[in-house]
Parts: C-alpha cells; sequence; structure tokens
C-alpha cells in the first residue's frame, strides 16, 4: 500500500513539474476586421506558405479578407479559383529538410488549446540557447526555424512590429480554422429571437385555449 502512495506521488509530482515548465500562453487581443485579417494573411501566404499549406481554405475565400479578384488571380496562377492553398515547397523536399512535412495551418487554430492565442505565443517563444542554437519556449525542439529571426531581436521598435504582424497573422489563422463564425453568430441572434417569439405565441394561445377551463 505505501509503495503504491509513494508511486502515486511520484507520478502527480512529475505530472505537476511537466505542467509547471510549459509557458502560459500570451494575453492578446485578436481583432478580426478585414484590413487586421488581409494584413495577416499577406504574411501567412508570402512566408508561411513556403513550407505550410491551407487545405482547408480555396484561393475564393481570400476575397472575403479584402483580396480582389485579380489579386486572386495572381496567387493561383494557372489553378482554378476553388482550389485549395497548397505549399509552395513539395512535400518530399519539405520531409528531406525537415524530417516531417510542416503540418498544414487551415485548422492550426482549432487544434492547439488556446486557438489564435497560441498561434501568437509560439511565434513569439523562439529564443536563443547560450550555444547559439535556437529553440522555442512553448514548443522545444521545434523543427520549424525562426524563419522571422525573433530570437535575434533587440531593437524594441522591430520587436514591437514583430509582435503586431504575428498578433494579425494569429487573427487571419483564427479566421481560416471557422471563415464562418462571425456569420454563424449573427444567425444565432436571429435564431434565439425567432424562439422567443414563437415561444410567447405559443404561451398565448395555450392561455386562450384553456381560459374557460376553471
Amino acid at each position: 500500500m505505501k509503495k503504491i502512495i509513494s508511486l502515486t506521488g511520484g507520478l502527480l509530482i512529475s505530472l505537476t513539474a511537466l505542467a509547471s515548465e510549459t509557458p502560459p500562453l500570451l494575453d492578446v487581443e485578436l481583432q478580426h476586421d478585414t484590413a487586421t485579417l488581409r494584413q495577416g494573411a499577406d504574411v501567412v501566404l508570402n512566408v508561411c506558405a513556403g513550407c505550410h499549406s491551407l487545405h482547408y481554405l480555396k484561393y475564393r475565400d481570400l476575397l472575403e479578407v479584402g483580396f480582389t479578384q485579380a489579386e486572386v488571380d495572381g496567387l493561383r496562377g494557372q489553378l482554378e479559383v476553388t482550389a485549395t492553398i497548397a505549399a509552395m515547397s513539395p512535400p518530399d523536399m519539405l520531409k528531406e529538410t525537415y524530417g516531417v512535412v510542416p503540418p498544414d495551418l487551415s485548422l492550426i487554430a482549432k487544434a492547439r488549446k488556446g486557438g489564435g492565442r497560441y498561434v501568437y505565443t509560439l511565434f513569439n517563444s523562439f529564443y536563443q540557447r547560450p550555444d547559439g542554437t535556437v529553440d522555442n519556449h512553448l514548443f522545444p525542439n521545434i523543427r520549424m526555424p525562426d524563419v522571422l529571426g525573433v530570437a535575434s531581436m533587440t531593437d524594441p521598435a522591430q520587436k514591437k512590429e514583430f509582435q503586431e504582424s504575428m498578433r494579425k497573422v494569429a487573427a487571419f489563422l483564427e479566421w481560416a480554422a471557422d471563415p464562418n463564425a462571425a456569420e454563424r453568430r449573427g444567425m444565432g441572434v436571429y435564431v434565439l429571437i425567432y424562439l422567443f417569439i414563437i415561444t410567447l405565441l405559443f404561451w398565448l394561445m395555450k392561455r386562450r385555449i384553456w381560459s374557460d377551463v376553471h
């Protein structure tokens, strides 16, 4: 019995230590206005899409975040406007370079606890070890390189500009994971109003039908 208690206690201590080593997500307010989403999309399409795909997002969806038809046509090239957004680099080359194929980003904000805050924190968590190599506090031993050089940033103004850009990237990826969220929430308001009205009508009808019963 003592041995079981000892093992249980050791397991709890190990789990507590593991949880304490995971840094908390940064507190950031994400805006989902068209201008913010458009700027975030620019970074994702010009930087992240070199290695990452957005398989659940079609080129035509970019029209919803401020892209013009001409800009969408320039991005898709010979592909159909209904085609999904693939990584610019071939998957086999990426696997040979990094050991794994980089994950698809279209649902990353849904796949990670914290959503957009997780994405924002991940980009801000790169740091330089004493030996000069780069790692990530939130995702230790991450395969993704610090492509934007955040680990070596020392200028506060540059760091602030980077954080603002990552805030927009996180907002765009949150939108990409559920492009119809705002429309669905808006529709939900009308549904609740409809249910309230029809409930009231049924209640009035019930009172009228049973008004003569004593």
